[in-house]
């Protein structure tokens, strides 16, 4: 009973929360800025900017959208190793794919992985209960590609790069979150049976529930273990992310920063930002994106100026990418913002909830509808 009432009345008070603690964190981030912007000079960034040539501007453009569509090739695969008895039509995916990529780049939170699960799993024959456990476990496999190819840019910017050597610690962190994800992933049927023993029945019956919705996730893991279609995931997600770090070398040329050591400056951007994103704290994680081009541009010589001139360029161009295919995919799903901002309000009403599938119920019926 206690539980039925204090629910209701604690989702108004965490909304009212998020629309106190945002506006007075962006607040705060825009004082910082502007200090930042008056110590740095407005003149030696509108130079920068101004500079830049847009041959190479475009050049970028084409190799972050590529980029994109390689991964929706990756997670393609990726899915058909999961589902070997349904038929996955490229269309679905890639519109996922876009529209996931644009939900992260434009709402906090990084919404768009649950957004991009919610769209193709309503494409999905058969029961979206089901499905949707499988789909999530499909982009966890991507996730522990993406691993490698984080670990890769750390090999290649490590030797070089004397300020990530003296804090080795922050990367350490950074990737440790999702390789414990994994290990809970792997140990969790264990820990599950070992819960669903328990006297209480509530939790056992939770365990149950969870147990059933892992064993399905897991299937999504199936990709490694299928080289037919392993083989090509893995090499599409590591082209994909070569594609992204031409792009941050193309945003150099275009601001004539480039030097011996350029593609490795490159790939230490790269490496840097995508750490910073892990916990994103505004939307695109503006801000932080400039400040973390910024320190690791310093490291090359690079003044504050052009250095932050280069991450309003490189993060402009990841937006326009992103709404450039995110917006017709959009269109061609039949959705609409709030569609997206909605995939986020299920995945906490989800955590919220003691019934652990309330958000796969909801999205059943919306697949149901549709």
């Amino acid at each position: 009973m206690g539980d039925t009432i204090s629910s209701p009345q604690r989702a108004p008070r965490q909304r009212l929360r998020r629309r106190v603690v945002v506006p007075v964190l962006l607040l705060i981030l825009a004082a910082i800025l502007a200090f930042a912007l008056s110590r740095l000079g407005l003149h030696r960034i509108g130079n920068a900017l101004t500079s830049a040539e847009p041959g190479w501007i475009v050049l970028a453009l084409v190799l972050m959208g590529l980029s994109l569509v390689l991964r929706a090739g990756s997670w393609h695969e990726v899915l058909r190793a999961a589902l070997p008895d349904t038929e996955i039509a490229w269309a679905p995916v890639i519109r996922a794919t876009m529209i996931g990529v644009m939900g992260s780049a434009v709402f906090p939170g990084r919404i768009g992985e649950p957004a991009k699960m919610l769209v193709l799993t309503r494409r999905l024959p058969g029961s979206s209960r089901r499905q949707l456990p499988v789909v999530a476990g499909t982009v966890f496999s991507q996730t522990l590609i993406n691993l490698v190819a984080l670990t890769i840019l750390a090999t290649v910017t490590f030797t070089s790069l004397n300020i990530l050597r003296q804090h080795v610690s922050g990367l350490v962190v950074a990737l440790a979150v999702p390789l414990a994800i994994c290990l809970l992933v792997l140990a969790g049927p264990w820990l599950l049976a070992r819960a669903q023993r328990s006297r209480s029945l509530r939790i056992a019956l939770a365990a149950a529930t969870l147990a059933r919705l892992l064993r399905l996730g897991r299937q999504g893991l199936a990709v490694f273990a299928n080289p037919r279609h392993g083989i090509p995931a893995v090499l599409l997600q590591l082209l994909a992310w070569t594609l992204q770090w031409l792009a941050c070398y193309a945003v150099l040329c275009a601001l004539g920063l480039q030097s011996d050591d350029g593609l490795i400056a490159a790939a230490a951007v790269l490496l840097a930002v995508n750490v910073s994103a892990v916990l994103p704290a505004t939307p695109s994680n503006v801000g932080v994106f400039q400040a973390a081009c910024l320190v690791v541009l310093a490291a090359y010589g690079v003044g504050a100026g052009p250095a932050l001139a280069y991450g309003i360029i490189l993060q402009a161009v990841e937006v326009i990418t992103a709404l450039a295919l995110g917006i017709p995919a959009l269109l061609g799903e039949g959705m609409t913002w709030r569609d997206i901002r909605g995939a986020a309000t299920l995945e906490g009403e989800g955590e919220e909830s003691a019934e652990p599938v309330s958000a796969v119920d909801e999205i059943e019926q919306q697949a149901e509808i549709s």
